[in-house]
């Protein structure tokens, strides 16, 4: 049971920055930031969980039944991640390339505190056996300043300042040349007629390196300020994401997905800026491209839809961020009242828009010409209420980081098609990794 406080404060911003800083004493932290980009789906601008009362950890080895069986005896909030390569428990695949992070297959927690930011109200719900501890716990959060940009230790009450000196030297997994004959192998597969479309994904990391993983999601979110943006704290490992897209949300009988397909860089000039927003809402290749998930989509959320209910609400409609220009569509649909949560991410994971179609035979492609185990990577992060309801994001634009490998890493890709050209295909990449490369550089 948990006891649910409101409070107001003055600044919601201060106090934004504020809850996140405190969140930096837990193990477990799933941050979750809207960046005011509300929408008629949205439920919160942002939600914070911290603090684990019971866990799962596993492996992808039926990955969604121990999920299933964890969400229902917990009926309760839990926040947490499930990582791409539970596709191998959703179909008969596998996951053999190089792991520099290993973070968990799946993760969850159920928190002990949990903070639902809406407008100027915080929602404040924790678990009984510890809602003595807020009144404590707001003192400590009013008392940190805006100016500390870094973990804090509150134990301690002091700044923990374990950064690497060192400039960060980022390297690529897969080289410029190799990239072109890979896609042409993908092409290949294309114009045989294996594939309609696959997302190609290319790694960039840097080994023996020491980050400060608050400091780097302040710099990545000032950036992106991103709708879907994520600081995740798992032990010794972290996500600090700056994700455009929303995978897949539930709100009562209500399911909404909106896959990402098309990409276009921002000018600082508006009038080239609005005409590259023009151009991407006009490109035959990028609506072709979008259009093809969309099916995908449809087709995965009639697995478990009421009869006619899936709908495209929204088709290549174009989402202006600070980074760049995007082409989302929304699909929508009614679930039975009995259809069980985790069985609806099941039938729809991993997302359309980082796999591509047919679906299996692109996962297929994708493992034999990449380099890295995607793991975290366009994979999905959220929460389950107690009501069943849920939300989770695609997991790109994103830094992640094992702290004890002192490894740190970010992937991009891009969607190939029959009418791809491997040196843009190349070049919208680059665009894509401009604003992690940035922040761990500088």
């Amino acid at each position: 049971m948990r006891t649910t406080t409101k409070h107001k404060p003055k600044s919601i911003e201060t106090f934004k920055q504020q809850l996140l800083l405190w969140s930096q004493q837990f193990d477990d932290v799933v941050w979750l930031d809207s960046n005011s980009h509300t929408s008629k789906y949205s439920s919160y601008d942002a939600v914070l969980a911290v603090d684990a009362f019971t866990s799962i950890q596993t492996d992808y080895t039926n990955g969604f039944v121990k999920l299933k069986e964890y969400q229902s005896i917990t009926n309760d909030w839990i926040f947490g991640y499930l990582t791409y390569d539970l596709k191998n428990d959703a179909e008969e695949l596998e996951s053999a390339n190089f792991d520099g992070l290993q973070f968990p297959d799946v993760y969850f927690f159920q928190p002990k505190k949990i903070f639902l930011i809406k407008g100027n109200t915080v929602k404040i719900k924790y678990l009984n056996a510890v809602d003595d501890e807020l009144e404590e716990d707001l003192k400590e959060i009013h008392s940190l300043t805006e100016c500390h940009t870094e973990p804090f230790d509150c134990a301690q009450g002091k700044l923990d300042r374990k950064v690497s000196e060192k400039p960060i030297k980022i390297k690529l997994r897969i080289h410029k040349d190799e990239y072109f004959r890979k896609l042409d192998k993908m092409l290949a597969h294309i114009h045989r007629g294996d594939i309609y479309e696959a997302n190609f994904c290319q790694e960039f990391y840097a080994e023996e390196t020491e980050i400060n993983p608050l400091e780097t999601y302040n710099k990545l979110n000032a950036i992106s300020q991103a709708p879907f943006a994520t600081f995740l704290k798992c032990n010794d490992k972290y996500l600090l994401s700056a994700s455009p897209e929303r995978y897949i949300k539930k709100k009562g009988n209500n399911i909404v997905s909106q896959p990402i397909k098309g990409t276009a860089k921002r000018s600082a000039n508006h009038n080239e800026d609005q005409a590259l927003k023009y151009e991407l809402k006009h490109d035959d290749k990028e609506r072709s491209e979008n259009i093809m998930i969309v099916d995908l989509v449809r087709n995965d959320l009639s697995k478990t839809a009421k009869k006619g209910s899936v709908k495209v609400k929204e088709l290549c409609k174009i989402y202006s961020f600070d980074q760049v220009h995007q082409m989302i569509s929304t699909v929508v649909s009614k679930v039975k009242k009995e259809t069980h949560p985790v069985d609806i991410m099941q039938t729809t994971f991993p997302m359309g828009s980082m796999t591509g179609a047919p679906k299996i035979s692109a996962m297929q492609i994708i493992e034999d010409l990449e380099e890295t185990k995607r793991g975290l990577y366009s994979g999905a992060v959220g929460y389950f209420s107690p009501k069943g309801n849920f939300d989770f994001n695609v997991v790109i634009r994103s830094i992640l980081y094992n702290a004890t490998n002192k490894y740190v890493s970010y992937s991009v890709g891009g969607a190939i098609t029959a009418k791809s050209v491997p040196l843009k295909e190349y070049e919208e990449c680059l665009v894509k990794a401009k604003a992690m490369r940035e922040v761990l550089e500088n």
